[in-house]
Formats: C-alpha cells, sequence, structure tokens
C-alpha cells in the first residue's frame, strides 16, 4: 500500500510541475525568422533578448488569451488544491472510504487544461501579431498537453482509490 500512494503522490506532482512549467514558462509559440534572433511567445509576453508584453493583451481583441490565462492558471490552482485535499483526506477519511473530493478537484484541474490548450490551439492567431503568426507550437504548449492526460488520469485514480489500513 505504501508503494501505492507513494506513486500516487509522485504523479501527482509531476502533474503539478508540468502545470507550473507550462503556465510560466515562455515557450508556447516558437518563430524563428530566417537570419533573425528566435522568437519565445507564452501567454503574457515574447521574447528574443528582451521580452516585451503581448500586444494588445489587454483588451477585447485578445479575450481568448485571456480565458487561456486564466483557465492555466486555475487548473495548476485546482492541482495544488487537490494535492492538499488528498493529504487532509488520507487522514481523515474513514477506512474503506474512496477520495471524492480530491478526485472532483483533480479532474476540475483536467478539464481546465483541456480547454485552455484547445483554445489556444484554435484561436492561436488572432493573438498573435502577423509578425509571429509564422511559427510552431513550443515546449510549454506541448507540457500543457502532456499535462491534460496526467490530471485526468489523476483524478480518475482518486475516484476508484479507497482508503486502506
Amino acid at each position: 500500500m505504501l508503494i501505492i500512494l507513494a506513486f500516487i503522490i509522485f504523479f501527482h506532482l509531476a502533474a503539478a510541475i508540468l502545470l507550473f512549467v507550462s503556465t510560466i514558462h515562455n515557450c508556447w509559440w516558437v518563430v524563428s525568422p530566417v537570419g533573425r534572433e528566435v522568437i519565445y511567445a507564452d501567454l503574457w509576453y515574447s521574447c528574443n533578448s528582451t521580452c516585451y508584453p503581448v500586444e494588445n493583451s489587454h483588451t477585447t481583441d485578445a479575450a481568448y488569451l485571456q480565458a487561456v490565462q486564466a483557465t492555466m492558471i486555475l487548473a495548476t490552482i485546482f492541482c495544488c488544491v487537490s494535492f492538499f485535499v488528498f493529504i487532509l483526506q488520507l487522514f481523515r477519511l474513514q477506512q474503506g472510504e474512496r477520495f471524492i473530493f480530491t478526485s472532483i478537484i483533480q479532474l476540475l484541474a483536467s478539464l481546465c487544461v483541456m480547454i485552455a490548450v484547445s483554445i489556444y490551439t484554435a484561436q492561436k492567431n488572432s493573438f498573435h501579431v502577423p509578425s509571429l503568426q509564422e511559427g510552431s507550437y513550443g515546449s510549454s504548449y506541448i507540457l500543457a498537453w502532456i499535462s491534460f492526460p496526467m490530471t485526468l488520469i489523476g483524478g480518475l485514480m482518486y475516484l476508484v482509490l479507497r482508503k486502506r489500513k
């Protein structure tokens, strides 16, 4: 039982780390123009040797970007909260009960990641300036997609998991 518990905790922490990195790191979109520096764009900034905010990110023109920002932050918060709820339930639940509340919060984190990455995929050209539209997806985008099944599987594991002695 202790090995299963350690695996579940490790799996949850790995998903949380992936969410933090994909939300914070500036590599959602990569543009490498010929003869110029590579430009990395994330949800807040576009960077080469210096960083500058995404143009018009505070306006209604970038509502899709704001939705992606909000749902990625929510996913990260939900993932962290579900870990703390799991630890609390680990000591508070009666033997044989399930970690339903932890599972619900983790599945909400998974849903938020899926929404954020889906919106980014569908609307990437609407909030990038024309000079940045000819690029490719970066590592943070890929990590966000990887964190989606990890949080989903984690939520399903908590749904099935029963407290044992």
